[in-house]
């Protein structure tokens, strides 16, 4: 049985991520930080207690910003696989936080990458690379296009990105980086503008929530849907030779195009309910991102199915169930005749909205 780490594994890509490894067989082992309270909501509905003679799943502490840990870990397991998707990752918070951003989300991919290097054991490394790095270059952004970070997250990124490079051609290390565009589900954070909005529907139909207040509306992203984002991360570590690959719809829609397609979807006028708030908006904004994907479309055989409107209305739908409102359905709908594999109707939404609900709000 092979085994695989994974860093994140309580974000939105890494609980998927271990949905899909261990449909596929593998023993699973994930990083998580300590906390007074459980922050495992989004992979509860996998987890298994570790004395269960058949449980695949085993967690352990640690921390990004602690080497000897990360050592010790690494040694100890000698996984077969490492995905690294844990991070600082949200761009207006790096602003605030630029030098824990740097340390967490630049030199936490160092330790690793050092780590791998010390212990000599033989694995596969996959780089969660972002499309922030891009920045301000024109699109569509390949994996040629020059990197013009805009921000502190961006630039750990860029950091991150290059060492992995290095460790690649200094030291014969199987590293990817895996440069994804947006990729959104219902696990997604709170308080990215995507769960946002979807979130702040189902509140105003309940009756809680008057007005949602946002930053920059004419932002263009590059929106996929998460799953099919972490099924491109395990191809890239099934490839004969590593490499680096830009994952992305070939398709942009601005944020006011999103509030449109999911206030629509409930029968809602957004202007009604959206007000402009400046403390939203980044020193320094990326205004254009565009994936150019045909190099994982060629070596990977990666295409996405789900469109960005059906995106839209699978948020929409799960946010409107986790609070007990009865889902439009069309969202669901979509998602159980696309996903007919490892991934059901997102098991485990609720549990996340119970417990961020009160911090959150």
């Amino acid at each position: 049985m092979s085994k695989v780490l994974i860093t994140g594994i309580t974000g939105q890509d890494g609980s998927y991520l271990a949905e899909l490894l261990l449909h596929k067989g593998y023993e699973v082992h994930g990083l998580i930080r300590r906390a007074s309270t459980f922050n495992t909501d989004r992979i509860d509905h996998i987890y298994r207690d570790p004395h269960d003679p058949n449980a695949r799943l085993f967690l352990h502490y640690g921390d990004l910003a602690n080497g000897e840990q990360l050592s010790n870990l690494i040694y100890n397991v000698k996984p077969d696989e490492i995905y690294h998707l844990g991070a600082q990752s949200h761009v207006r918070v790096s602003f605030d936080t630029p030098e824990y951003t740097g340390d967490v989300t630049g030199l936490g991919t160092t330790r690793i990458l050092e780590a791998i290097r010390r212990s000599g054991i033989k694995t596969r490394y996959y780089q969660a690379s972002s499309s922030e790095m891009f920045g301000a270059a024109a699109p569509p952004q390949s994996e040629n296009t020059p990197f013009r970070p805009q921000s502190p997250y961006a630039c750990a990124k860029v950091y991150a990105y290059w060492m992995a490079g290095n460790y690649r051609d200094g030291y014969n290390l199987f590293a990817c980086n895996g440069i994804l565009f947006n990729h959104e589900s219902p696990r997604r954070g709170e308080t990215f503008v995507t769960r946002k909005i979807t979130r702040a529907i189902a509140h105003i139909l309940e009756g809680r929530q008057k007005k949602l207040y946002l930053g920059n509306l004419k932002a263009k992203r590059d929106w996929g849907y998460a799953p099919e984002y972490v099924e491109a991360m395990w191809l890239m570590l099934q490839q004969d030779r590593p490499d680096d690959f830009v994952i992305g719809t070939g398709e942009t829609h601005s944020v006011q195009e999103f509030l449109e397609e999911a206030f629509a979807y409930v029968n809602l006028d957004w202007q009604e309910y959206v007000e402009i708030d400046q403390r939203y908006f980044r020193p320094t904004e990326v205004e254009f991102l565009l994936a150019d994907p045909s190099k994982a479309k060629e070596k990977l055989g990666w295409v996405p199915k789900i469109t960005f409107k059906e995106l839209v209305r699978i948020m929409v739908d799960a946010d409107m169930e986790a609070i007990g409102l009865e889902p439009i359905g069309e969202g669901k709908r979509i998602m159980e005749e696309k996903f007919t594999g490892w991934h059901r109707w997102d098991t485990g939404v609720k549990a996340v909205y119970e417990n961020t609900r009160r911090a959150v709000e």
